[in-house]
Formats: structure tokens, C-alpha cells, sequence
């Protein structure tokens, strides 16, 4: 990317067993909605490609947050597991202290990060500051972090932008995509069609399900990869609500990470465990990689509804 016209090169292959609606390709490539929506609860492969070189990616992720207990033994711990697509989110902590004493293993990984910067001059600030903190000459990922408003995104794509210089960085090989972090579903499926974003972040749960009509289809359209967050709802989801049937056991983080990755638009959902025990706890459904059954999704998605209706609001 040279220039605010260049269009993305090298977009993103994917493994053919890691979703059954790549397998209902016609004769141009497109995949129907039909295809999709038939596939939606086959939680398909472990690994992802997203493109530009990268290494495959296990599907389930681990970002940590301001308030993460995290320590770099338990990201260590969870690479020695096999999750190696980390996302950092920008504060001091165990994940990049993990990442700064990696070695030569830093290119088994996949690192993605939240980017603050939206003028090219607080950029060329923000994105040399990341490189010395993480100890390493490159970033896998970054992401336009929340960007909510035409405004934002204009003041970064304009000349002078961020966009420009990320571009820059990737055309000398210290970065490998660029991304946006959004809640704003309708507004990052137009900008996904800029050719201008290589990956998209955003929020995906079984209470949140408007990407599945807003996003969904315009990423995959485009071949660009979807990162979800906030699966369980700010953990809301594994708590009862006032209208919960009888008898109704309330779902597990693993109940509600499946749900995300069953969809094949998905290519890697991120846990945010807050200490070691919640990271354990996480880290079983690589030994218990399966599909849900339709009754569990179904139980499931009414329990969505419900903690949409009672859990507050939620931006």
C-alpha cells in the first residue's frame, strides 16, 4: 500500500477445512448466503490464515486488558498450549513482557495491538514507541483502535493520515496488516470496502449478533479476516437472568467461545482471561474442539436474548 488509491494486494488465503462454506465455492469463487448460513454451527479447523505471509493461526486467541493479572509465565504457558495469535492492548503488562523476551521464537507468533495514533505524526510517535517496548523490529497486526465515527476514519485515511504512514511501515516490511477495532458494524463494513484494511476487530457474542446481517457478508466478500471480541459479554453471559427457565444451566466461557468460532466468517475469537485460573479454564476447549449440538445453540441463543434484555446497556 503506496498510496490513498493502492488496493489491498495478497489478500488473506484460508484453510479450506476451516469452514464448510469455503467448500460451497461456484465457479468465481463467491460463496452464497445459503452456503454460509448452512455452516454456521461447524466449529471447522484450529488454525486460520491471515494472509501477507503470516504463520497459521490457532482460532482462539488471547488478548489481555488494563486490568489483566496476567503474568508472562501464563502467556508462555499458553503458547506452550498452542495459542499464537496474541493481541496486546498497549499497556505494560505480562503479554508484552511475554513478547519482549520471546527470542527468535517472537516469529512463531502472530502479534497484533491496538493503535491509538490517527494523524500520520502522532503515528510515526506511537509506532516506534511499540517496537522498543515489545522488543522487536515488527508487528504483525495493528488496529485503528475503536474508531466509531465517518469523522475518525476520514481524519485517518486523509493525507496526512495514519493509514498513510501504516502503509508506509508495511511497505518496509514492519508491519504485516492493517486493521480497525469498531463497534460501529454498518460503518466498518463500508470501510471495509475502502481496500484500505487488511483485518477487522470486532464485538461478537450470542447477545451481539447484528456483524452476522451487518459485517459478516461484506468480510467475506472481500476475503478480509474477522477477529471477534467481548464473547462472553463482559462475562454477563455466564450469569443467570431474571427470565431464565427452570432448571436452565447457564453457559460456560467455552460454551460461548464455540458459538463464536462456529461461525465461518470468523477466523480467530479472542479470550481475555483476567489470572491463570480463568486462562485453564479457557484453554480446555482445545482439547474439546467440536461443534455444538443444535439444542446447545439453541439454548444458547436464547440466553442471549434474554441477557440482551436484563444485563444493562451496553455500548
Amino acid at each position: 500500500m503506496h498510496n490513498a488509491t493502492l488496493t489491498r494486494s495478497n489478500p488473506p488465503s484460508r484453510n479450506e477445512s476451516e469452514v464448510g462454506a469455503l467448500k460451497c465455492k461456484d465457479a468465481v469463487g463467491t460463496v452464497t448466503q445459503r452456503c454460509l448460513k448452512h455452516s454456521e454451527n461447524s466449529l471447522g479447523a484450529k488454525s486460520a490464515q491471515l494472509g501477507n505471509g503470516l504463520p497459521a493461526v490457532c482460532r482462539l486467541g488471547l488478548a489481555t486488558r488494563g486490568n489483566s493479572h496476567l503474568q508472562p509465565d501464563d502467556v508462555e504457558y499458553a503458547i506452550e498450549r498452542g495459542i499464537n495469535y496474541l493481541n496486546w492492548c498497549r499497556h505494560s503488562d505480562g503479554l508484552s513482557r511475554a513478547v519482549a523476551g520471546m527470542g527468535g521464537a517472537r516469529r512463531r507468533v502472530v502479534l497484533a495491538a491496538q493503535f491509538e495514533a490517527r494523524s500520520a505524526q502522532d503515528a510515526e510517535r506511537e509506532f516506534p514507541s511499540m517496537l522498543e517496548e515489545l522488543g522487536t523490529d515488527y508487528i504483525d497486526v495493528l488496529t485503528f483502535y475503536y474508531v466509531e465515527s465517518e469523522n475518525e476514519w476520514r481524519e485517518i485515511v486523509a493525507p496526512g493520515g495514519a493509514w498513510e504512514y501504516l502503509a508506509e511501515e508495511k511497505r518496509r516490511g514492519r508491519l504485516k496488516l492493517i486493521g480497525l477495532t469498531s463497534h460501529q458494524r454498518r460503518l466498518a463494513a463500508q470501510w471495509a470496502k475502502s481496500d484500505k484494511l487488511d483485518l477487522l476487530m470486532i464485538r461478537y457474542n450470542a447477545a451481539h449478533r447484528g456483524a452476522e446481517r451487518e459485517l459478516f457478508p461484506v468480510a467475506h466478500d472481500k476475503q478480509i479476516p474477522v477477529v471477534t471480541f467481548t464473547g462472553l459479554r463482559w462475562k454477563a453471559l455466564l450469569h443467570g437472568t431474571p427470565e431464565d427457565p427452570p432448571g436452565f444451566v447457564t453457559p460456560s466461557p467455552l460454551d460461548c467461545y464455540r458459538f463464536c468460532l462456529a461461525h465461518p466468517v470468523v477466523s480467530v475469537t479472542l479470550m481475555a482471561p483476567g489470572n491463570r485460573v480463568e486462562l485453564e479454564e479457557n484453554l480446555r476447549l482445545l482439547d474439546d474442539w467440536r461443534t455444538m449440538e443444535d439444542a446447545e445453540r439453541e439454548r444458547l441463543l436464547a440466553h442471549g436474548e434474554r441477557v440482551r434484555k436484563h444485563a444493562g446497556v451496553f455500548w
